[in-house]
């Protein structure tokens, strides 16, 4: 589509609610999104003095758009949501593996049957899920087959096909697994009464379907049924040791989910801790990824609309970090699908809230780190960090190898150069080196840059050995158009090399004039900091070092006698000051002549008498 046909389209768009689809110029739906005035949502995209960084990537991709006007905007909601999943846009935030949850199925018949599945038929039957974790959904299977006599055969069962005789009991019904509903020895009500306890199980109401069993057993024991009080006894006490086994997380028996999502760079991980009359009764973690950065409000907004939107028991209550975008809007989309007002809550003080979230944070922040774990390995056992940074600086290959220099001296004097090498993200100290700066006096960084930049590649030149894959300065467009002076001095064309200033966090690249960011949260970021602070500790080190020779050198040559070249002597061989006043003759003549030793040991002498 042209250009003019997409600003014809933006001229003419309507104030109602509905869905936009941005579509790139090969007609591939790249962005999904809502709005309550789609007008005033869509200009927002094309406004230069309100644009930022992640949404400039979209907007120039963006060749045409496509509208769909709903009634409100929570059915544009709802609407969005499905054709997110139905299309799975590059630029939306995305469920990551994206294959189909199992859930729990009890099927809409006069004698349900429950089993797991993936297909979601909308025929009236009842889901419980998402399950994230199999083993979780299948102990939640085994828990049901080992307390309910619920039938797992595939009949048809209706009340003409029973009243026939068309089916005869199997093996379950004669090991006493099913009540045999085939031929009639358990009614449609009863079978149903059997259902409904299942259904409080997989809500997490254990303690409300204990007492109703044990008003069954009393009923059963009154009765003299002592059989059947004895399988309510058993029950009790299997729900009893089943109920014990779950953590005790809250004092408040209220409902609630706690939802925590740990984020770096385009990749999220959300977990989700159901909690239920104060139990902890299940935990559910999703991936989520996009290929534009996204704030926490964002991931949590995704989500929640992925998580509740289907067959989910919602609480009144839902703990989070921070409040999703359209956090009114989503309280009012829960709240119309369960038929109860429900809330979102932070957890401002030190609480027993609070605590649970943290701990619903660390689970988070243990996915994300099993996410990255499994991503190094499908690259080689390359740390992720590396394959950010390569990505967020545009670099043509993986910096295995990267070299960061800084320049430290103090009011002037003394100035020295660091560089410090990692290799696959760690430090290389055994590669650290120190310079001293021979040919610059007074504090010239952009000198003292120049000076060690062609000493260390001049060398690497000579040895015939590559430059690192990243070479990085500390500072800002000055040193590094110092540094890239001298690699063409050298005859160096083909390298990377960037600069990172401390204000801003700012990154310079050769010929581009302004400085580029990286996201804070960026491994990457955190791992050029490390470099520049790495650097910048060595130097310093080495700087101190040096100055607190240059002192002890001069406090030596005070004595009459002894020259500049018998301090440093004496410094190499002597660990300090204190160990060099104290020192016999005879181990002072092992490092310098016995005529300066004898001076040295007088005049150390004389001054502590």
């Amino acid at each position: 589509m042209s250009k003019n046909r997409l600003q014809e389209k933006l001229k003419n768009l309507p104030t109602n609610p509905g869905v936009y689809q941005f579509l790139n110029t090969e007609g591939k739906i790249i962005y999904i999104g809502k709005a309550k005035n789609l007008r005033g949502r869509i200009k927002s995209y094309f406004n230069k003095n309100q644009i930022n960084a992640k949404t400039e990537v979209l907007v120039s991709k963006i060749s045409d758009l496509q509208l769909i006007i709903t009634d409100s905007e929570i059915e544009a909601l709802v609407l969005e949501n499905n054709l997110i999943k139905e299309h799975k846009p590059k630029y939306n935030i995305l469920l990551k593996d994206d294959k189909s949850f199992p859930y729990i199925r009890i099927t809409n018949e006069p004698f349900p049957r429950i089993f797991s599945t993936r297909q979601i038929i909308k025929d009236g039957s009842k889901y419980f899920g998402p399950y994230t974790d199999v083993k979780s959904l299948n102990h939640s299977l085994r828990m049901i087959k080992s307390l309910f006599k619920i039938r797992n055969c595939k009949l048809k069962l209706d009340p003409k096909s029973i009243e026939k005789n068309n089916y005869k009991t199997c093996l379950e019904f004669h090991i006493k697994k099913c009540d045999g509903p085939c031929e009639n020895f358990i009614s449609e009500n009863n079978y149903k009464i059997t259902v409904e306890q299942v259904i409080k199980l997989l809500q997490g109401k254990t303690n409300e379907l204990v007492s109703e069993l044990a008003k069954e057993m009393q009923t059963a024991s009154e009765n003299f049924e002592f059989e059947k009080a004895a399988e309510f006894r058993d029950k009790i006490s299997q729900l009893n040791i089943y109920s014990e086994k779950q953590k005790v997380v809250s004092t408040d028996n209220h409902d609630k989910d706690i939802i925590a999502i740990a984020a770096e760079e385009k990749d999220a991980a959300c977990t989700i801790l159901q909690i239920r009359s104060g139990k902890l009764i299940g935990k559910k973690q999703f991936k989520f990824s996009s290929n534009i950065d996204s704030s926490l409000n964002e991931i949590y907004l995704s989500a929640i609309k992925f998580y509740y939107n289907e067959y989910v028991d919602i609480p009144r209550e839902i703990i989070v970090e921070t409040l999703p975008n359209d956090s009114d809007l989503l309280i009012e989309w829960l709240s119309h699908k369960t038929s109860r007002k429900v809330k979102f809550f932070i957890p401002q003080i030190k609480s027993e809230t609070k605590s649970i979230l943290g701990m619903c944070k660390k689970n988070a922040e243990l996915f994300l780190k099993e996410i990255k774990l499994k991503k190094m390995k499908r690259e080689g056992n390359v740390p992720f960090v590396l394959s950010s940074l390569k990505r967020d600086l545009s670099l043509k290959k993986l910096p295995r190898k990267i070299e960061c220099f800084d320049i430290s001296n103090l009011q002037g004097t003394d100035t020295v150069a660091s560089l410090v090498v990692f290799v696959d993200g760690k430090p290389k100290k055994s590669l650290y080196r120190r310079f001293i700066i021979k040919s610059v006096s007074g504090p010239d960084d952009f000198a003292s840059m120049r000076e060690v930049i062609e000493r260390r590649y001049s060398r690497l030149k000579n040895e015939k050995q590559s430059l690192p894959d990243l070479i990085m300065v500390d500072g800002g467009k000055g040193q590094l158009s110092s540094a890239v002076e001298i690699l063409h001095k050298l005859g160096f064309r083909d390298f990377e090399i960037i600069g990172l200033a401390k204000r801003l966090e700012e990154i310079f690249f050769p010929e581009i004039s302004e400085a580029q960011t990286i996201p804070k949260t960026s491994s990457s970021l955190k791992l050029l900091q490390h470099l520049r602070d790495e650097a910048h500790r060595f130097a310093i080190t080495f700087h101190r070092e040096r100055r607190n020779k240059r002192t002890i050198t001069s406090e030596l040559t005070k004595i009459p006698g002894i020259g500049k070249k018998s301090a440093e002597k004496l410094l190499s061989n002597f660990n300090s000051i204190e160990e060099i006043k104290t020192a016999p003759v005879e181990k002072l003549s092992a490092v310098v002549n016995k005529n300066i030793a004898n001076k040295i040991h007088t005049f150390y002498l004389t001054s502590r008498s």
